[in-house]
């Protein structure tokens, strides 16, 4: 076995290895060399190789969304750390475990006109659960703050940053460590709510209008009882979004299409008397601005870390995991209500008034999400990016087997294509990444990628620009919009698709497009299939749309 020479590179590989942090993301350099070496020398460790750090740690962000363990990101001083940001970021909002382990220069080298140095110790301090910085000499001090900070990634689900100073040289290696490093058993724990919820549950006993709204969440991770009582309990609205993962046929799953023709009477009448909240963030804007200005009495959020005073009206937060305490929180009280019967009813005439629409209009991204969404592979993973895609992905129906994820923390277009491929790798699935334009040749450097597995695939919109922009207030045909909001440009994935080796296809109408999926979807290869919309006619059709629900 070879082993670095340098004994707190030592120390951290073995600290590693005895906590199971055993998947190690590596981008190039030097001073990180100790690390590099321990790590790849050791079978132990699964280690990918990811130039780009930005691509490396959503790639890595990405496998830690679906196994739910923590990855470690392995990188050089200086620039490179901060590269990590955009991923540490959205690993911080989205309680996605990360462990960041920088080199650094020694203290004594920082601010002195070093090359590739920086104020490394607490460079993410605002989206960071916990920093580590480390000293120059193994030590039980150090050992102590590895070894939290990995368990800390885990039990706090966010990223954590280990800061490793490394003098040179850099490359030498021992066949036996030189030290044994004290492994630390410091236990963290979520504090639990033991309080009585007995005044709760009296107070949801006599509601008659409760709507209970799931922002991000993770596939089958509530229970199908309590999914069939909160369904047939005619005092409450389920509302759910193509991120929520949850089902049933009397849940409102495309909350856009409910809200968006409300007048101000029918916001008054479906104004909730409480709101209950679990899951990440929520996609709908209309929703937002709906509960910040028709606020419910009491507003009950249930996660084990974190409530977002996200409509202005939070009066609780309940400290669980959302199942359990649905099982514990749910009674067998029979409300009279037609809150429920009101929904269901609306729903159903959206649901024909948006049939009807989508018959009629012409090629454009609503049709495209309208037969891409349908015909998606059952128990297959849905990757999306951010803006457009997300938000009309809300206004379709999709198979309850499939898998939605998509990077909501932050909501930004920069990592979707690298999370994607992460995510497919980890998973194991059938995975096809949904994405614009804008946010494919943004993260073109995710496809620079040795580990992209046989049955990604990439749909990829292409309107010649941020659609998303044309639908926001402000919109004006100008030279500034079109240049500095909107981005147009003429480009193209076909050379991305040949210089990685891809299959391509494209489609710019309706008989294109089927052909195209048919394609798409039977080839044994990595595969991106394009398809070309009217940039100029997408945004009248879609606000055309909510126009014509009513």
């Amino acid at each position: 076995m070879i082993y670095p020479k340098i004994p707190l590179a030592q120390s951290i590989i073995e600290i590693c290895r005895t906590k199971g942090l055993t998947d190690i993301v590596i981008s190039p350099g030097s001073r990180n060399a100790p690390l590099t070496i321990g790590f790849a020398s050791n079978p132990d460790f699964k280690c990918y190789s990811i130039a780009d750090e930005r691509c490396a740690a959503f790639f890595a962000l990405g496998m830690a969304q679906q196994t739910k363990k923590a990855v470690a990101l392995v990188c050089t001083s200086g620039s490179a750390l901060l590269n990590y940001y955009p991923a540490i970021a959205e690993a911080f909002y989205s309680q996605i475990p990360l462990v960041v382990i920088s080199a650094d220069r020694p203290l004594s080298k920082i601010d002195i006109g070093d090359g590739q140095t920086i104020r490394q110790q607490n460079v993410y301090a605002n989206h960071i659960i916990y920093s580590a910085n480390l000293t120059e000499e193994a030590s039980q001090e150090n050992d102590l703050k590895i070894a939290d900070a990995i368990t800390l990634a885990l039990v706090k689900k966010g990223p954590v940053h280990i800061n490793a100073p490394f003098e040179e040289p850099l490359y030498e290696t021992v066949s036996k460590p030189e030290v044994t490093p004290v492994i630390s058993e410091t236990t963290f724990e979520n504090p639990n709510s033991d309080e009585d919820l007995t005044p709760y549950i009296s107070q949801w006993n006599t509601a008659k209008k409760k709507l209970v709204l799931v922002g991000v969440n993770d596939p089958d991770t509530i229970d199908e009882a309590v999914i069939n009582h909160l369904a047939q309990d005619s005092s409450v609205v389920v509302m759910t979004e193509t991120t929520s993962n949850l089902h049933h046929p009397n849940f409102i799953n495309n909350i856009d299409t409910i809200i968006t023709p409300f007048t101000d009477e029918d916001f008054k009448d479906f104004q909730p008397e409480i709101l209950l909240t679990f899951g990440g963030m929520v996609v709908s804007k209309r929703i937002k601005a709906f509960l910040r200005k028709y606020r419910p009495k009491a507003h009950w959020h249930i996660d084990t870390l974190r409530a977002y005073d996200t409509f202005g009206a939070l009066t609780k937060h309940f400290i669980a995991e959302p199942n359990d305490f649905l099982k514990q929180f749910l009674s067998e009280t029979v409300i009279v209500s037609d809150y429920n019967k009101k929904a269901q009813e609306l729903k159903a005439a959206r649901k024909e008034k948006h049939d009807l629409y989508v018959s009629k209009i012409p090629f454009s991204d609503f049709t495209v999400f309208d037969k891409i969404i349908p015909g998606l592979p059952k128990n297959s993973q849905l990757q999306i990016s951010n803006s457009s895609a997300i938000r009309y992905a809300q206004l379709i129906d999709i198979d309850p087997s499939i898998a939605v994820f998509c990077n909501r923390g932050t909501s930004g277009i920069d990592g979707s294509t690298s999370t994607a491929v992460g995510a497919a790798l980890a998973s194991g699935k059938e995975t096809i990444l949904i994405t614009g334009d804008v946010s494919f040749f943004y993260d073109s450097n995710a496809l620079w990628n040795n580990y992209i597995p046989k049955n990604f695939k990439i749909i990829l919109l292409n309107n010649g620009g941020g659609g998303i922009f044309r639908i926001l207030p402000g919109h004006q045909e100008t030279p500034v919009f079109n240049t500095y909001f909107e981005t147009s440009h003429c480009l193209t994935g076909e050379q991305l698709a040949k210089m990685y080796h891809f299959d391509y296809f494209s489609a710019s109408n309706e008989t294109a497009l089927e052909d195209g999926l048919k394609a798409f979807y039977a080839s044994k290869k990595t595969v991106i299939l394009e398809i070309f919309t009217p940039t100029l006619e997408n945004d009248k059709i879609l606000l055309q749309y909510f126009k014509e629900l009513v």
